[in-house]
């Protein structure tokens, strides 16, 4: 079971009910991408996942464990953990899979609305962004430049049914498969834009002229 989260770094939290199924499978598969994009340096973005009535202990669902597989990763020892106020509160962007789940962590969380979204509303404020780049001195500093001006941009977009990743707890493995397919189309871009300002420093130096 994971444990407290990081006193460093930058962490991203998943949430869904369980902690089985949606935010499950996104916690895997935004570690294999990472760890393929970023290699040594993928431990800059700290990924957890956690549901608001969690499975606690409990493995990945079987389905979601295989849509996993299909996308090059799997659920391994992943053991499902409750979400709590503390899990609320260290997250420096937390992505809900429902506006429901959203609401939870701000009960739990209430001065944290700022870098709480669910993942299609992050996706979607992404998208308004454009290319946006935050100031800031280092990784971490500029992924929350990057938390905060996606909340100063939504009142520009209209929340609506498609903010919700359907639950698949109860469906076939095809209903896991759309899940799964939301959630790499959302979550993965995001991943990938913090995965750009991970490897920007060493990008610049290495273009840097030499003396």
């Amino acid at each position: 079971m994971p444990g407290p989260l990081a006193e460093s770094g930058f962490t991203l939290l998943l949430v869904c009910t369980g902690n089985i199924c949606r935010s499950a499978l996104a916690e895997r598969l935004g570690r294999a991408y990472l760890d393929e994009v970023l290699g040594a340096q993928a431990g800059a973005v700290r990924l957890v996942s956690a549901g608001t009535q969690g499975v606690v202990g409990s493995a990945m669902h079987p389905h979601s464990d295989l849509v996993l597989r299909g996308y090059g990763a799997a659920g391994g020892d992943f053991r499902a953990q409750q979400l709590t106020e503390s899990i609320a509160a260290q997250a420096d962007l937390v992505l809900s899979m429902t506006r429901t789940h959203r609401r939870e962590v701000l009960r739990l969380n209430p001065r944290g609305l700022a870098r709480t979204f669910t993942l299609r509303e992050a996706a979607d404020l992404l998208g308004l962004l454009g290319e946006h780049a935050p100031d800031g001195r280092g990784f971490d500093e500029r992924a929350r430049g990057l938390v905060q001006a996606m909340a100063e941009v939504r009142s520009r977009r209209t929340a609506d049914d498609n903010d919700d990743v359907p639950d698949p707890i109860s469906g076939p493995v095809e209903a896991h498969e759309e899940a799964g397919e939301l959630i790499v189309g959302t979550l993965l871009p995001i991943l990938g834009r913090l995965a750009a300002m991970v490897r920007e420093p060493e990008d610049v130096a290495r273009a840097a002229p030499r003396r």
